[in-house]
């Protein structure tokens, strides 16, 4: 039974691939910075990465805190008929709107379903609305949140290097700034936690104890460093009368691209750290209940054989039918250059890794949508195509009563078959 909810839970996974792509990589591809086939590449491997590394603190939420275990400890196996309607919901709804190339978000039919299938089982009582009522207070804010960071930081992008009569040396001298805003976003936010086992080592090794939060600004200083010679090299290289070697024709936005590549990768490997946990979520939950025979009421921890499965989903499905909504956020929204492109993404990457240390379940469209139309906001008002947000928010808004209404459809059928 367990392997047939795996194999469900990777159908989950490789559908919010397949889904939310576009959230790691549709502004690189609308901006020409990369091709489709490195997208899909660049985020397989950090989607991948992120999830396993990084994607326990959102699971144990969805696994344990949307639903109050305590009601079903009487029953486990009504909870694992639960967590199984879940996923089958999940992966309906996913595989419909991609279908039609809408960039729903798979936090909001994750924890739609859950609520619906306990409202189902037991009623409303079931559901710990103290946790609702504080995921759905992140959605709404992760917008305003990431599109006031991209705001502010391309109206100072667009006023010292865009705006600038030699915007080409101005970008000279603003490279170490970049670099360094860059990869302190990576570097403070995630470093930490992956870092300690490097102190251990050396710690054993070597005797050397050096705080992990010391050892992560050294790495992210190192890499900054790097990143702000070679940009340099590059740029001295080329020259502004060069000839492009690209589809950008701009010198400076041609420079831009390899940040936002870089900062595309940031959110590959946030978006697999902080959405990994809508697809095995319930597969974490069910494998416990089918181990343990009770419910995991003191909190719950996710196997790493899980997190690879679920990391494996969401790059198949990435793989096989990303293409499909990556044109909505890259290009239907505003008219993207890799400096707008890169500020939307730098924004998206704090807001989500963010979220993801504090274990919240948000939304990655919501981050990248919000951050996209704050660069729209600084360009030109005009040139946001409101019908397109429109349409993404209508989605965003259907999916959590569509995917209660599944989980709770799934659910009495499930129970009546086998119950």
């Amino acid at each position: 039974m367990i392997v047939l909810i795996a194999l469900l839970s990777f159908y989950v996974a490789w559908n919010l691939g397949a889904n939310d792509v576009a959230n790691a990589m549709g502004t690189s591809v609308g901006s020409k910075a990369v091709t489709m086939r490195q997208a899909l590449l660049i985020a397989g491997v950090l989607e991948f990465t992120g999830a396993v590394l990084f994607g326990h603190g959102v699971s144990e939420t969805l696994a344990t805190e949307i639903v109050n275990p305590a009601l079903f400890a009487a029953n486990p196996q009504l909870l694992l008929t639960g967590m199984f309607s879940v996923l089958v919901a999940c992966g309906l709804w996913l595989q419909i709107a991609t279908s039609r190339g809408w960039p729903v978000s798979s936090s909001h039919a994750t924890v739609g379903a859950i609520a619906g299938f306990s409202a189902s089982a037991i009623g409303f009582q079931a559901i710990d609305w103290s946790t609702i009522g504080t995921i759905t207070f992140a959605w709404i804010v992760t917008p305003m949140v990431s599109g006031t960071i991209a705001a502010l930081f391309y109206s100072q992008v667009k006023r010292w290097i865009l705006d600038q009569s030699d915007s080409l040396r101005q970008l000279n001298e603003w490279i170490p700034w970049l670099s360094t805003a860059l990869l302190t976003v990576f570097g403070v936010i995630v470093l930490p936690p992956l870092s300690q086992p490097m102190n251990a080592l050396l710690k054993q090794r070597l005797g050397i104890n050096i705080p992990a939060h010391d050892l992560s600004l050294a790495i992210g200083a190192i890499a900054a460093v790097t990143l702000t010679f070679t940009s340099w090299r590059q740029l001295e290289s080329r020259g502004a009368e060069n000839k492009p070697q690209s589809k950008i024709q701009n010198p400076v936005e041609r420079q831009l691209a390899k940040f936002q590549l870089l900062s595309a990768c940031f959110v590959a490997f946030a978006h697999g750290s902080n959405d990994v946990g809508n697809a095995i979520a319930p597969l974490a939950a069910i494998a416990y209940i089918n181990h343990s025979g009770s419910v995991p009421l003191n909190g719950i921890t996710i196997p790493l054989w899980i997190l690879v499965l679920g990391g494996a989903g969401i790059v198949t499905g990435l793989a096989v039918w990303g293409k499909k909504v990556i044109a909505t956020i890259g290009e239907g929204i505003i008219p993207l250059q890799p400096s707008g492109g890169f500020c939307a993404e730098l924004a998206t990457a704090t807001t989500i890794l963010l979220a993801s240390r504090l274990g919240l379940p948000v939304s990655t469209s919501h981050a990248l949508v919000g951050g996209v139309v704050g660069i729209g906001l600084v360009q030109n008002i005009r040139s946001i195509q409101f019908k397109t947000v429109q349409g993404i928010a209508w989605a965003w808004l259907i999916t959590v009563p569509i995917s209660a209404g599944l989980g709770a459809g799934v659910f009495t059928v499930v129970r009546l078959l086998f119950f």
